[in-house]
Formats: C-alpha cells, structure tokens, sequence
C-alpha cells in the first residue's frame, strides 16, 4: 500500500509539470522561476555562467560561486601569470555620498586615522584619479572599535561645489559601517524609497505575458501573498529587504548618503592582459559640452 501511495504522489507530481521540456525551457518560464528563486538569495549578473561550474554558496544575502567543480586551478593560474582573469565582485556594497567636499572630510576624518595610512583627504585619491583603501572605526574612537576595511574612489571635481564619493564595503560590514556614517552625518531623513522602476512593457513581452497568463495562472500569488513575479529581471540587493530606504538626507549639513549596492557592477581583472582587455572593450564617449 506504501508503494501505491508513493506511486500516486509521483503521477500526481509529473501530471502538474508542464508536458514537455521545450516549454519548460521557454525563456518567459525560464524568467520567472529565476526570480522566484531570487527572492531569498540574490543573483549576481554572472550568476549563470558560475552555477554551471562552480559549487555555489548562499552568503550575506547573495549566491556566489565558492570552489570549482573541476579541477581548473593550473588554468586560472595561468590567466592570472600569462593573459587575464576576470572576478565579479559585484556583490560588494557601494556607498555614495554626495555634499560639499570640506563637509565630508570634515565628518570622515572622525572614523579613520593618518596613524593606518591613506586617509579620505591624500591628494592623488582626493583627486579621484586613484582608489585609496582604509579602514575605519567607530567616530573618535581610534585605535579602538575597528568597522573594517573598505575601499573608496572620488569623482574628479566637475566645477560644482557638490563632490561625490563612493564606499566600497563588504556585505558583511555594510549596515555597521551605514549606520556609523548615517550617525556622524546626522542623516536621518529617508530621501527616496528602493521601489522597482516601473518598466513599458515591449510588444514581446506582452506576449510573452499573454503566454503566462494563458498556461492556468499557476503563479497568481505565492503563500506571502504578494502579486505574481514579473517578467523583467529582478535586480535587488542582498542586504536590504525589499521597500526599504536607500537614501538618507541630512538637513544640517545637507549630505546625501545612498545606498547602490547592485546598481553598480564590479568586476576585478588579473593579469597582464588586464589593460588590453578592457582598451579592447571599453571606448571612450565623446566630450559633449552644453
């Protein structure tokens, strides 16, 4: 009889899949089982490529390829002496912070010390012609309560009187260090809610719904009872849930903290092909002056 229950449950489980593979693999059915399983996990761009050959780890709210699945170190090793190896660090976190440029050093010089090294103020990175890297600390609290260590890149001075500054930080830091940069900047004020840009539809698409629609609106609501998954790629973050604040405005001083984390890619190339690879790649945009 237990054989029989167990037989019924798996016809009951191959009737309710779809009949056959070529409509499974259907890129809006493709689309959309992606994001239901993103909902918990973020993806990162590359995602694909590496689950396809890397063992993969759930970590800090995103899903990163951790170890190879073949044995391909003597190939990576390679590419790193001999041509280029590209990384996608992308699931770092990026902190902007935009304001007058004397208000933010003003305020950043409080959580790192001239005693580590760089500090937010050295001339070749105030420039922005180059990445400093430091690591911060709890406001006057020097040598004591450590944040961690985080990267940051200015952008060069355009004329105005707003500079603007980028915190690369780990997952693992990031509300640590947002909420020590959110207290000595005294920005409490949630500037804009992370709400999804709402997308025009192409007629494809349309289609594409219509399809998804028709295939009995198995997918109407999930058990949180939010709407059914949308077509379009979800783009999120993973360490901040869903119509959160990601921006804060100070009224004091009138800096802007906003979190990008997602919203701007990274990519790290190794090797000594690195900077033929992105000359190749990359073109420089013409100077368009207003």
């Amino acid at each position: 009889s237990s054989h029989q229950a167990e037989k019924a449950v798996h016809q009951k489980k191959e009737q309710s899949r779809t009949k056959c593979r070529k409509a499974r693999r259907r890129h809006v059915q493709l689309v959309a089982e992606f994001n239901r399983r993103q909902r918990k996990n973020i993806w990162l761009e590359t995602h694909i490529w590496h689950a396809k050959r890397f063992h993969m780890v759930k970590k800090w709210g995103y899903c990163l390829g951790n170890s190879p699945t073949e044995k391909c170190y003597r190939a990576c090793y390679r590419a790193m002496t001999k041509h280029c190896l590209l990384q996608d660090l992308s699931y770092y976190c990026c902190l902007e912070l935009t304001g007058k440029e004397n208000e933010l050093l003003k305020q950043l010089t409080r959580v790192c010390s001239m005693d580590t090294g760089l500090t937010f103020e050295e001339a070749c990175c105030l420039s922005g012609r180059f990445e400093g890297s430091l690591d911060l600390y709890r406001a006057d609290c020097y040598p004591e309560a450590m944040l961690g260590p985080v990267t940051f890149i200015w952008k060069p001075r355009d004329g105005s009187a707003n500079r603007q500054l980028w915190i690369w930080v780990h997952p693992a830091l990031k509300q640590d260090i947002l909420q020590e940069l959110k207290a000595i900047f005294q920005c409490s004020e949630p500037g804009e809610i992370c709400v999804p840009d709402p997308v025009t539809p192409s007629v494809q698409e349309e289609k594409q719904k219509a399809v998804v629609q028709s295939l009995g609106k198995r997918r109407k609501e999930d058990k949180e009872g939010e709407k059914a998954v949308p077509l379009k790629k979800i783009i999120g973050d993973g360490t901040r849930e869903p119509l959160q604040a990601c921006s804060w405005v100070s009224p004091a001083t009138g800096v802007v903290i906003s979190d990008r984390s997602m919203e701007i890619l990274r990519y790290r190339l190794i090797g000594p092909w690195a900077h033929c690879v992105l000359t190749g790649t990359l073109k420089a945009a013409a100077l368009q002056t207003v």
